[in-house]
C-alpha cells in the first residue's frame, strides 16, 4: 500500500492471521462438539469441484441414506454453484468474497451459525454419536488458500487432468498443505497429452503424505475410492 512502510505491512499480515488461526480453533472445536468432519476443497477455476461435490453428496445418498451432508460455498460472485448443490437436496450456505481470492475463518464460523439458523444442520450426536460431514467449496484459487486455515479437519486438493501436471510444483504450498489430491476428469485423458505419474511425483516431491486418487465425477470411475476415503476420515479418532 503507498506511503506503508514493509514492517508495518508484515506486522499487519500477522495480527490478521493470527487473528484467523485462533477463530480457526474455535471452528475446529465447534465442528468436533457437533461431530462434524469438514473438508477444505481447494483448487483452481475449472477444475470441477462443483460438479464432483453434487456427484458425491449423490453417492452419499445412495451409500450412506442416514449421513447429513451440507456445504459451504465460496465464490466471488454469483451463487450458482450453491444452486446447484441445493438441488441435490443437500443444505448450502453461499459466501460471497467480493475482490477476495479465499474464504477465512470468520466467514466459516459464521456461514456454520447460518446453517443452524436455518435447522439445516443438527447435533448428530443425538443419533449413535454419527459424524456428519461439512463440505467447504473454496473460491477456485490455488495460491491464497493455502494459507488459511478454516478450522478444517482436512485440505482436498482437486486437480483436473485438463491442467498441467506440473501444478503441484507451480504451486508447492497448497499441495504441501493438501491430505489428498483428487485427480478429476480422469475420463478425458485418451484426449489429452497428460502425464499421470509425473503428476503424481511432482504431488509427491513437495509432500510425501499426500495420499492420491483418480477419478471421474461424470462417469464414476473412482468415486468408490473417494467415499471409502471420506468414510474412513470420519471414522478417524479427531
Amino acid at each position: 500500500m503507498p506511503g506503508m512502510s514493509q514492517a508495518r505491512a508484515v506486522k499487519l499480515e500477522a495480527d490478521i492471521l493470527g487473528e484467523n488461526k485462533r477463530i480457526a480453533r474455535h471452528n475446529r472445536q465447534h465442528f468436533e462438539a457437533h461431530g462434524v468432519t469438514a473438508l477444505n476443497l481447494v483448487s483452481s477455476p475449472g477444475s470441477g469441484k462443483t460438479t464432483l461435490l453434487c456427484a458425491t453428496i449423490e453417492a452419499l445418498k445412495a451409500r450412506a441414506p442416514r449421513l447429513a451432508v451440507s456445504v459451504i460455498e465460496g465464490d466471488q460472485q454469483t451463487s450458482f454453484d450453491a444452486d446447484r448443490i441445493r438441488a441435490t437436496g443437500a443444505p448450502a450456505i453461499q459466501i460471497n468474497t467480493g475482490k477476495g481470492c479465499h474464504l477465512d475463518a470468520p466467514m466459516v464460523a459464521e456461514a456454520f451459525a447460518r446453517l443452524h439458523d436455518h435447522d439445516h444442520h443438527h447435533d448428530h450426536r443425538d443419533h449413535h454419536d454419527a459424524r456428519s460431514l461439512l463440505f467447504i467449496e473454496n473460491v477456485g484459487n490455488l495460491v491464497c488458500p493455502a494459507l488459511w486455515d478454516l478450522g478444517e479437519d482436512a485440505k482436498v486438493a482437486i486437480l483436473s487432468v485438463t491442467e498441467g501436471e506440473d501444478k503441484p510444483l507451480k504451486y508447492p504450498d497448497m499441495f504441501a498443505a493438501a491430505t489428498l489430491m483428487l485427480l478429476n476428469k480422469t475420463d478425458l485423458l485418451p484426449h489429452l497429452h497428460f502425464d499421470v505419474q509425473r503428476c503424481i511425483e511432482a504431488a509427491r516431491r513437495v509432500n510425501p503424505a499426500i495420499e492420491v486418487i483418480q477419478l471421474s465425477a461424470t462417469t464414476g470411475e473412482g468415486m468408490g475410492a473417494w467415499l471409502q476415503w471420506l468414510e474412513q476420515r470420519m471414522a478417524a479418532p479427531a
